[in-house]
């Protein structure tokens, strides 16, 4: 059987990877969950890849601002709602951008409404189905 065109192309395309997921977890607030992601993110980063924060909440603490201030964050996007100014992960932003790996925090976030997704997590599903590490 003689092969067409696509399967040809088919067969001499890199192989596409799966994005990676890890995820930072912790029985209670303040055990180290954003710390270890940033820490994780600037190890990464030093080896040369191409790291962004996509939101990062420092919730007052000066250890997570300080090491948050070592890498780049994508900036928040700016929502109206009801009056009030909300910031937001800019997810359009950070697919415009493509780095290779976005660190996301407070996974289970509530987004304001005229964002893109109801919930944080579903932003992340869409930045794993671009190929982006979160």
């Amino acid at each position: 059987m003689v092969k067409t065109p696509e399967q040809w192309l088919e067969e001499a395309a890199p192989e596409k990877k799966p994005a990676i997921f890890k995820l930072f977890f912790g029985y209670a607030p303040g055990v180290g969950k954003t710390f270890n992601m940033l820490s994780e993110g600037i190890r990464r980063h030093s080896r040369g890849e191409d790291v962004v924060i996509g939101v990062v909440e420092t919730h007052g603490r000066s250890g997570i601002a300080e090491l948050a201030s070592k890498l780049e964050a994508v900036p928040r996007r700016k929502i109206e709602y009801k009056g009030a100014t909300f910031d937001e992960m800019d997810l359009d932003a950070i697919l415009a951008r493509k780095p290779q790996v976005v660190l996301v925090d407070e996974l289970a976030h509530t987004n304001i409404t005229g964002s893109k997704h109801g919930k944080r997590y579903q932003d992340v599903m869409d930045l794993l189905d671009a190929h982006i590490d979160v």
